[in-house]
């Protein structure tokens, strides 16, 4: 099993684009916190990208494309410097899909967003840094802009399947990002993303994933990464901050977690299936994770907004 294509399966990520934003002369446009990650493209032009909590702003040539992994505030400029103005009205103001800022066109970003399932911050947003640059020299960034191009093309088409297409792009899009991140970042990733760089952890992560109902003991899969138990141990501590027998808890939640949002099953054939020998442990343990019973989750899960 593949670790990363199981936790993409579970966040459910699906993505709409917001109007583009044409800028010049001297300008400063300060966003709010966005309600998923945000990405955009630099189409033509430079600017500056300034995210709150991240110390030093990011200078963005054309070609370049950025993802916001917080909902936190972020300001676009040509200066840094300069005073800001909201993005509010002058996206409500856009014309033809395009908001316009400062006095010019030199600069062009068409951006938009991912949302995803209500547990995916924790699974993974948690492990990656605040904000992710893809340079334009990389055959990651000519992913993210071809995949702009065409999630574009198809929401505006409005063709059959136009919809799911959209969401299918938007998960190649951010594929191809979190490898960038994990190939490029290496040695600064911590969590199980980093795991997958891994080679005795990666094996243990794909292990669990294949069986996550199976009564796995740390000595059984110290065996089968062929590594001392201690090893393994500390090794997957220290990468993914946590003990497997710790993450293997925390994987079968969210498989339960998943399939009590779809009504996938009764409480009691869901806590078999990932593992647990009763109801009564099952609800225990989800509670402590969740903060909900699992009843409770799926009744919230089941009302409307």
């Amino acid at each position: 099993m593949d670790p990363l294509q199981d936790v993409l399966s579970l966040i459910g990520a699906t993505s709409h684009l917001s109007a583009g934003m044409s800028a010049g002369g001297a300008f400063a446009v300060r966003f709010e916190p966005p309600a998923g990650v945000k990405f955009n493209v630099v189409r033509r032009g430079d600017c500056w990208l300034r995210v709150d909590g991240v110390p030093d702003p990011l200078r963005l040539l054309a070609g370049d494309c950025f993802l916001l992994t917080r909902p936190v505030a972020f300001t676009l400029a040509s200066d840094p410097s300069l005073p800001t103005e909201p993005a509010g009205p002058l996206f409500t103001a856009a014309t033809d899909g395009v908001a316009h800022a400062g006095d010019g066109d030199e600069v062009f970003l068409i951006g938009g967003a991912f949302t995803f399932t209500d547990r995916a911050q924790a699974l993974l947003l948690d492990d990656l840094p605040p904000v992710i640059r893809v340079a334009a020299g990389t055959p990651e960034a000519a992913t993210v802009r071809q995949a702009v191009d065409e999630i574009d093309a198809e929401l505006r088409q409005d063709a059959a399947g136009a919809r799911l297409v959209a969401e299918h792009l938007a998960v190649v899009m951010l594929v191809r990002i979190l490898r960038l991140y994990l190939t490029r970042d290496a040695g600064h990733a911590r969590g199980w993303l980093a795991g997958l760089n891994d080679p005795t952890v990666a094996a243990v992560l794909r292990r669990m994933h294949a069986r996550p109902a199976h009564p796995w003991t740390v000595a059984e899969l110290a065996r089968s990464a062929a590594v001392s138990r201690s090893t393994l141990a500390a090794r997957f501590k220290q990468v993914v901050g946590q003990g497997p027998l710790e993450y293997l808890t925390a994987w079968r939640i969210e498989l339960a977690a998943d399939r009590i949002r779809r009504g996938d099953g009764t409480v009691a054939t869901i806590a078999r299936d990932v593992g647990y020998g009763s109801e009564s442990a099952f609800s225990v343990a989800f509670k402590r994770a969740v903060g909900l019973s699992p009843r409770a989750y799926r009744a919230a899960a089941a009302r409307p907004g």
